[in-house]
């Protein structure tokens, strides 16, 4: 942030440092408020998102505590989180200013100060507050970044760019939303294939009669719709990567086919004696657990080995920590650009509404959540109020969890939003988070 476009609160009783601090920052930021009285702090910072507070650590007694300035705070930190505060203190009470920095605050300044000093500090907390995350929170593809500094992510983060560079066939593990797509596409933009295509496809929505030729291609005449040749994904990658998603939902039938095409590095298109050879850097990725893949009544060992070169699991939200909190701003700061809202500030309560909700969804399901609070909120603070969680992720109260299976959960959740959506199809998928697809083996599955 530019201190010109700062809007900044000074509180302190002593009159003569309000017009001092007032004076001095006046020409240089875009409002100065001064309040004398801490007691009116709540109502100042509950009507106004203030960018910076300058806080006296001093008082005449308005607060019986003896650490007036500690004890306000507090108070700010509770309603305001994000708030950067500055203490000011004397050079008798520095040990209780290093608390202050304990308890949150940006950082102190000393009486007598300089001025030069307090616009630097300023300046600097205001910069860093609008800087991009370091390098150890955030890895970036070229579409997303990945956000995160809990042990779990800084784990994959460590593989990715250990195996990113190599041409290792890679599997992505995880569950439902945790953004394995994401890291197929941080491989690729950070390999030596950057410059080639990615192809991304959707495997487990391909039917039995789709599998071939959408992989593979066909020649014209191939079959009553092959009106003109169609190259496959294969030879689409070829160069570059081909990222299979939900790989552990295809047939027996057709990792054979599958594994044809990867022991020989060549596709022949259906209608077509010609076979072609292709290039391509393999990903995979499925939410299904790694001992179920170890079925080979469900899955080829022979595939698995030639497709898990390397493998890589994507924590769910939940095992993330203080993610969540990060994840969670970069969202709000994107739908407050897309629906034109100015810049929120998360109240205390916001946070650790996020914080213990365990979000069956992942990082999708906080993504709409986030986006929903967003268009909702009233103001320029989001409350607790202002997150809703969706009940799609769950069985409906009125379901009985006794005895129940996961097949049996998820077959309710997807009669709960077809009901929602009067039977609409496309809309239901949508919502469940899946493809039509997808959505059309699952019905099928229940018998629905």
């Amino acid at each position: 942030m530019v201190l010109k476009e700062a809007t900044i609160l000074v509180i302190d009783d002593d009159v003569d440092v309000l017009t001092a601090l007032r004076l001095l920052l006046k020409p240089l930021v875009k409002e100065v408020v001064v309040e004398k009285n801490p007691s009116n702090i709540g109502a100042q910072i509950k009507g106004k998102n203030f960018d910076l507070i300058i806080l006296d650590m001093n008082f005449n007694g308005l607060v019986n505590t003896g650490n007036e300035g500690i004890f306000w705070l507090n108070e700010i930190k509770k309603q305001k989180s994000d708030t950067s505060v500055v203490l000011i203190t004397a050079y008798a009470d520095i040990d209780l200013a290093i608390r202050g920095l304990k308890e949150g605050a940006s950082d102190f300044l000393v009486k007598p100060w300089k001025n030069e000093k307090i616009t630097q500090t300023i300046t600097t907390i205001l910069e860093s507050k609008k800087a991009k995350p370091t390098k150890d929170k955030i890895l970036q593809s070229n579409n997303s970044p990945i956000i995160g500094e809990s042990d779990a992510i800084k784990d994959v983060f460590l593989k990715l760019k250990k195996v990113a560079p190599t041409d290792a066939n890679v599997l992505i593990l995880g569950e439902n939303g945790t953004g394995k797509d994401l890291i197929a596409k941080a491989l690729h933009d950070n390999s030596n294939r950057r410059n080639k295509p990615f192809v991304k496809v959707d495997v487990g929505a391909l039917t039995s009669s789709l599998f071939e030729s959408e992989l593979f291609g066909y020649k014209k005449g191939a079959f009553t719709d092959a009106r003109e040749d169609r190259q496959g994904r294969f030879e689409a990658a070829n160069g570059g990567t081909l990222f299979l998603d939900e790989i552990g939902n295809i047939s027996l039938g057709q990792q054979v086919r599958l594994l044809t095409v990867l022991q020989n590095r060549m596709v022949t298109p259906l209608g077509s004696n010609d076979a072609i050879s292709i290039d391509i850097r393999l990903i995979c990725a499925t939410n299904i657990d790694p001992k179920a893949l170890a079925d080979e009544k469900k899955f080829r060992k022979d595939l698995i080995y030639r497709i898990n070169t390397v493998d890589m699991i994507m924590p769910p939200l939940r095992e993330r920590g203080t993610d969540i909190t990060l994840i969670a701003k970069h969202f709000i700061s994107i739908y407050a650009d897309k629906y034109n809202k100015n810049s929120f500030s998360l109240d205390s309560g916001f946070i650790s509404k996020l914080k213990n909700h365990d979000f069956p969804g992942n990082v999708r399901e906080l993504q709409y959540v986030l986006e929903r609070a967003v268009i909702m909120a009233d103001g320029n603070v989001l409350k607790p109020e202002d997150l809703v969680f969706s009940s799609i992720e769950r069985p409906t109260k009125s379901v009985s969890l006794k005895n129940m299976n996961l097949d049996d959960i998820e077959k309710n959740a997807i009669l709960t939003v077809l009901e929602k959506n009067k039977g609409n199809v496309s809309k239901s998928a949508k919502e469940l988070g899946i493809t039509r697809a997808a959505l059309y083996r699952r019905l099928d599955k229940y018998e629905l």
